[in-house]
């Protein structure tokens, strides 16, 4: 049971560690399209408010929550892999 919860801990450490690193990464990448974006363009907006709004949008979009993907695929993993070692 011991070896259990710390094999849950430790997934849940390193799962945490490439959410907030794929988080980062993701939203860097949205900043620097949108500030490509604005350049590319002549918008009568500020680049930090046109930068400011994006990043807004990308807060709510669907992108941004599939990441939390990173703690369900592989607990989903395991337990089709558990199910398929002990009872087929």
């Amino acid at each position: 049971m011991l070896g259990l919860l710390r094999l849950v801990l430790i997934l849940f450490v390193v799962q945490t560690i490439a959410y907030i690193g794929l988080s980062f990464y993701s939203r860097s990448l949205r900043r620097r399209k949108l500030e490509l974006r604005w350049s590319e363009k002549a918008l009568p907006v500020d680049q930090e408010t046109f930068v400011r709004r994006g990043l807004t949008r990308y807060d709510n979009s669907l992108r941004r929550k599939l990441i939390l993907g990173v703690y369900i695929v592989p607990w989903i993993a395991i337990s089709v892999l558990i199910y398929v070692v002990n009872f087929m």
